[in-house]
């Protein structure tokens, strides 16, 4: 996870929230909210940053704080995020991030300014992803299933080959740090934040 720097909203939201009785289900222009979440995160899911598109068949948005319990929040567009499918129709099990979350808090934010995801999280070598924090640990595998073996499995094969080019000597770990960290233009890679984890790593030691 990284933390999203929220954009403004589609002027559409903006006046939908205006008429009477709106609410989330008859905002009629979804395709442009989908496409703002995605342009805002980079292409990457909000919470396990497999890519995503801005398409029904590729993404969910989703409410940070579930519509459920919280009406009043339902088109607030700082609630709303872009996340993957996560394993819909597969067993619970399998499901992770919105679809495994459904209506469970979360103890965290992923576009808080004030407390940034990213400091809160570690990435093991093995592809597992935890946190120091006991509440958010527990939400990381308990709500979210961050560590469902599809998502391990897929942040340990992208971390190996990042490591072994690093390890070869073909990637500058500062040069590089520009490209995952979101200080350029367009989609970041895939599980982009486990490779800043590991660069600013290297970069510090590095400078000692």
């Amino acid at each position: 996870m990284r933390t999203i720097q929220k954009g403004p909203e589609p002027a559409s939201l903006t006046q939908h929230r205006k008429q009477p009785h709106a609410d989330y289900n008859n905002y009629a222009d979804k395709a442009l909210l989908r496409q703002a979440l995605v342009a805002e995160q980079r292409g990457l899911c909000c919470y396990c940053q497999s890519r995503i598109r801005a398409t029904p068949n590729h993404m969910k948005i989703e409410h940070w704080q579930c519509q459920e319990r919280h009406q009043a929040r339902q088109i607030d567009f700082s609630n709303l995020h872009g996340a993957c499918l996560g394993g819909h129709g597969q067993p619970e099990r399998s499901q992770h991030c919105d679809t495994r979350k459904g209506n469970d808090d979360l103890c965290f934010s992923v576009c808080d300014p004030t407390h940034p995801i990213e400091r809160q999280i570690i990435f093991l070598g093995d592809g597992r992803i935890q946190s120091d924090d006991k509440a958010t640990n527990s939400d990381l595998n308990e709500v979210l299933n961050l560590n469902s073996s599809r998502l391990v499995s897929n942040r340990k094969a992208v971390l190996d080959a990042f490591k072994q080019r690093l390890g070869k000597g073909t990637l500058n770990a500062a040069q590089a740090l520009q490209r995952w960290d979101g200080t350029q233009a367009g989609d970041l890679p895939e599980f982009a934040q486990v490779m800043v984890f590991w660069l600013e790593k290297r970069v510090a030691r590095s400078a000692v």
